[in-house]
């Protein structure tokens, strides 16, 4: 089982993932793939990163991992647009948290609105739901959750206990607030 685990940069995806690692489940960083495997299209100077050729890297990991037969978490902000995702998991941040967390890794202004504006339009949300199936795609807010409670969630969603259970179904976490969007002036 293929799981993406995406989201805005500083919404947890990586702590989440190193959680889940030392639960014993596999977690592909799709960061460090790409760049090892030079599946890399250019580099947007703007940004200041790589641009990843996600068409290269989804055929790399769907050749490399299609007899595995455990669950696969792929750490990363584009992951959602993978192909032959069986899951998605789609991490939420308050955007006045997300701020302090971006402005603690040291980001530059324009980077932390980018990714403000990002997270309060559901821009990844968006995306994955071009791609994929409504009823594959989970959103989880980790604004005030513990590790522990973010990775128990994650696992009963991959394990489906959650039937009929629409708490972390797509639509339920709204940030287009105008206290939000002040956060962007």
């Amino acid at each position: 089982m293929l799981v993406a685990v995406t989201g805005t940069p500083g919404t947890g995806k990586s702590i989440l993932c190193d959680y889940l690692e030392k639960k014993g489940y596999t977690i592909l960083r799709l960061n460090e793939i790409a760049l090892n495997n030079n599946f890399i299209s250019g580099f947007d100077k703007k940004r200041n990163c790589y641009i990843i050729d996600v068409d290269k890297l989804s055929k790399y990991i769907k050749d490399k991992y299609k007899d595995y037969k455990g669950i696969i978490f792929l750490d990363g902000h584009f992951s959602h647009l993978l192909e032959n995702l069986d899951k998605i998991i789609i991490l939420r941040t308050k955007p006045v948290e997300l701020k302090k967390r971006l402005l603690k890794k040291k980001w530059k202004k324009e980077k932390i609105r980018e990714n403000l504006e990002a997270e309060i339009l559901d821009i990844i949300t968006l995306e994955a739901l071009e791609k994929h199936s409504i009823n594959k795609i989970y959103e989880i807010d980790t604004t005030r959750e513990e590790i522990q409670k973010l990775g128990k969630i994650t696992l009963n969603i991959i394990h489906g206990r959650f039937k009929n259970d629409k708490t972390y179904a797509v639509g339920n976490i709204n940030w287009l607030t105008d206290k939000n969007l002040k956060l962007l002036g």
